[in-house]
């Protein structure tokens, strides 16, 4: 889904455990490391798209987590011109993103990179 204004709307998420430190993960076959995060569907809301992400990238489920906060609105940041791909329609310039602050509630074992039919990260840390 693309806006009119060229933006796809998108969440992220950063989780924290009871330590202060914040989950991060490895896109599978890739070599970079990142929050979850993700594209929004047409009828979901941002706190909707949140937790089917959240599910969706780590098997965690709303019991397992506490959201301590969001982004206000949408942040926005625009894509290198290399980056876009004109022949598609429509055009995405860019992302919007709502950001979410959460807290494990728990332990580790609720981690479960594998709980989609096809893990989007292979491996994942506190840091």
């Amino acid at each position: 889904m693309i806006d009119p204004d060229g933006y796809r709307p998108n969440v992220g998420i950063i989780l924290m455990n009871a330590q202060g430190s914040v989950f991060w993960a490895r896109r599978v076959g890739r070599d970079g490391w990142q929050f979850p995060q993700g594209g929004m569907n047409s009828d979901e809301t941002p706190l909707e798209a949140m937790y089917r992400e959240l599910a969706e990238e780590t098997g965690l489920q709303p019991h397992h987590v506490e959201v301590l906060g969001a982004t206000p609105g949408w942040l926005r940041y625009r894509l290198p011109q290399r980056f876009v791909r004109r022949h598609h329609r429509p055009v995405c310039i860019g992302q919007k993103q709502v950001w979410f602050l959460l807290r494990l509630l728990g332990d580790d074992s609720a981690v479960r990179l594998d709980a989609h039919d096809e893990p989007e990260f292979d491996l994942w840390r506190w840091v």
